[in-house]
Order: C-alpha cells, then structure tokens, then sequence
C-alpha cells in the first residue's frame, strides 16, 4: 500500500514548520495548503494550531475550510488535529467567548482548573483499548495549553495531569477516522515521532 500524503492545513494559526518536519522525518509527503484545492490532492488532513479558539475559527470561515473539512470527512478522509487543532475538532469553546467548534467529536473546550497553564513534559494514561494509543501508555509528551477537551468519555483515548496529584484531564480523542492529541507529538522528541507515525497509520485504516 502506498505511503499517504499529509495535508497540512494552514489557517494562520499552526506551526506549520515543525509539523512539516516531522512528517517529513516519518518519510511521508505533505503538502502545505490554505485552499480546498490544494488540500484535496491529499490522503489525510492535519490540522494543527496554536492561539486563541475564536480566532482560529474564523480564519478557517475566511478560507472556507472549515466546510472544506467537515465534507472531507463525511466523504471518508481523515483527519488528525494537534493541540488547539484537536480543540477545533470539538462542538463549542469557552475561551475568551462561546464559539462554535467544527462539532466532528462531541465536546467542549473549557479552562484548566484554576486558570492554570499546562507546559512541560507529561506522562500519557491511556484510558481506552485502542491500537491507536495503547502502545504509548505512560510515554511523556509535550504540552503547551491552557484550556482542555471535556467530552464523553467514548471518544476519550487518553488522559494527562498537571501534577501527580492533579486531576486528570483527556489529552487524546477519536471518534472513527478522526482523532486528536492536545499534546504536540512533533515536539516530543522519538516518543512523539512513534505516536504520530501510529496515529496516522490508524486512522488511514479506521
């Protein structure tokens, strides 16, 4: 079977660099694209990101691609969101004001616990039996992100934590061919490497 082509979605608000990089070290062709049709030439979409959820919203009205995104996956392309792009994944968000999300795994995108802010290295516990995660159960992983995925627990993967004592919070989701790590696998050194050559893996074959 052919390698997949990585489409690497640019709405202005991804570190699209370092994604491209490590897709690249996995030995997979990506193509960067802030049109639908550049991102159709594609076998998987990425969706990475880092700011604010309302902002990252509208840019991706302004492009059109939030439309581009929910009929590639209801015509059966998958699609992997990192960090905030997983949040986008989610039906609404609280940060600065309510926002609708793309609504593609039920949820809601609500602050950390006493307005805490989460990065570092943290260790993953992975909650589901899913080949897409249970490998990687207790590897450590790189976080930067102040707000968090709260939704049923069906679609949560895996859980992380502040703190030993902290209360655990769902890092990872997946709901068919779509899936999402709040973490940033690109950075995560090797670990990370692994965990997102699986993930797309996974869903290319879900």
């Amino acid at each position: 079977m052919k390698k997949p082509t990585v489409g690497i979605v640019d709405y202005g608000a991804g570190n699209l660099s370092s994604v491209r990089h490590a897709v690249s070290d996995l030995g997979l062709r990506s193509r960067v694209g802030r049109d639908a049709a550049t991102l159709d030439a594609t076998d998987l979409l990425l969706l990475p990101g880092v700011g604010a959820f309302p902002h990252a919203m509208r840019a991706l009205h302004a492009r059109g691609l939030d439309e581009f995104l929910l009929s590639s996956v209801a015509a059966g392309r998958p699609l992997v969101g990192i960090c905030l792009g997983m949040q986008l994944l989610a039906d609404t968000s609280e940060e600065i004001e309510t926002t609708a999300g793309l609504g593609l795994i039920p949820g809601k995108v609500v602050p950390l616990p006493c307005g805490r802010w989460h990065i570092g290295w943290n260790r993953l516990e992975v909650t589901a039996e899913d080949p897409l995660l249970t490998p990687f159960d207790g590897s450590t992983m790189y976080f930067n992100h102040s707000y968090r995925f709260d939704g049923p627990e069906a679609y949560r993967l895996a859980v992380a934590r502040i703190d030993e004592r902290g209360d655990a919070f769902t890092v990872a989701i997946r709901r068919r061919h779509v899936a999402g790590v709040q973490f940033h696998p690109e950075k995560s050194q090797q670990a990370g490497l692994q965990l997102l050559s699986r993930l797309i893996r996974e869903v290319c074959h879900a």
